[in-house]
């Protein structure tokens, strides 16, 4: 990851800088169609961001097949044939702004700004991943098929 933000999860986690402003985007059902910003997103980054502990801290909660990790996490599904079970749009409702998928979901918001709470006033206002970071996981997560 580039650059991360601070933020409390219910694990109560932190994390580096804020990133730039997030990008304004269109929910259809359950999932974003377009990309953020019209934006490419790069598998190898957003492995780089996923199985990085500084930077989307997706394995604290994920186990997937990153066999170079140790230390995956339990609380959240697996990772593995992720990009089977939901379309690219699903997928970025995920990463966003996942209590639109589940309410009762412990995974943070990584892109939605708006009607936080327990965010550090420095980050207020900021997204976890911009928008290229968001792109970049979500073009990983599509290669995760079964």
């Amino acid at each position: 990851m580039v650059a991360g933000v601070a933020v409390m999860t219910g694990a109560g986690i932190a994390h580096a800088q804020p990133v730039a402003d997030a990008v304004a985007y269109s929910v259809v059902g359950d999932a974003i169609p377009a990309s953020l910003g019209g934006l490419a997103g790069d598998a190898a980054r957003g492995r780089a961001i996923v199985t990085q502990r500084q930077a989307g801290l997706c394995l604290l909660c994920h186990s997937g097949p990153f066999p170079e990790e140790r230390f995956q996490g339990t609380l959240a599904p697996d990772l593995a044939g992720v990009g089977s079970r939901w379309s690219e749009g699903q997928l970025r409702l995920r990463v966003v702004d996942s209590r639109r998928a589940n309410p009762a979901t412990l995974m943070p918001s990584y892109h939605r700004v708006d009607g936080l709470t327990r965010v550090g006033a420095p980050w207020s206002g900021r997204p976890v991943l911009t928008p290229q970071e968001v792109e970049d996981v979500v073009a990983l997560l599509r290669t995760l098929r079964d």
